[in-house]
């Protein structure tokens, strides 16, 4: 990663205690997540969830992350019942609106635009389910994002260096991230894509 947590004055979280837990399964492709989940000490399988995400009208972004994170865990929970699946999904809004992923650089150019100089929230939603236990949880994790004010070319230096089509608001903090973001308030690893101080005290519910 080229920026980290301690660019913002943030540490992240030790790796967990040696539990005894299921075979867990990461229902996400995204090498980000795989990142933060093997820092956490973990053995993990990863299996992407073939699931295309939703964002329903009526619902607000969290609801909409929440809802994409429990479809993705679902499933994989009905195909593997003996795991402890974990599905995430992560989204950045602004108010009501939310940006996803955009579909070309000059979306991505505008979507950096509109956020410069703003406050804005990323949301992850995360859903942990066993099917042998019975047991499901699913919780968010709000972080502010403040960006600095960016002139045209300040986003286009940034758009040489990372890519911005398979990350969410079109940046990731990890990448070159002091160049866009001033300041955050909340946890850094929720932005990467998950939130492992609230992770990890939710995993250690699924102990055998």
């Amino acid at each position: 990663m080229v920026s980290d947590a301690r660019d913002f004055g943030i540490n992240m979280p030790p790796k967990l205690k040696p539990l005894a837990l299921p075979p867990m399964i990461l229902a996400s492709g995204s090498p980000r997540r795989q990142e933060l989940l093997r820092s956490l000490g973990l053995k993990f399988q990863v299996i992407p969830a073939q699931v295309e995400e939703v964002e329903p009208e009526f619902l607000t972004p969290r609801e909409t992350c929440l809802l994409n994170a429990c479809r993705k865990a679902m499933t994989l929970a009905r195909r593997h019942p003996a795991a402890l699946v974990i599905g995430a999904d992560t989204i950045v809004c602004l108010g009501l609106r939310i940006f996803g992923k955009p579909a070309s650089l000059d979306e991505a150019r505008k979507t950096l635009a509109e956020l410069a100089g703003k406050t804005h929230d990323v949301i992850t939603g995360v859903c942990l389910v066993c099917q042998r236990q019975q047991r499901m949880v699913q919780f968010s994790v709000r972080t502010r994002v403040r960006f600095r004010s960016l002139k045209a070319h300040q986003i286009e230096r940034y758009l040489k260096l990372v890519n911005p089509l398979d990350k969410a608001g079109g940046y990731a903090i990890q990448e070159h991230g002091k160049m866009l973001v001033e300041k955050i308030s909340g946890s850094y690893s929720n932005v990467v894509g998950l939130p492992l101080e609230r992770l990890t005290r939710e995993i250690a519910r699924f102990k055998i």
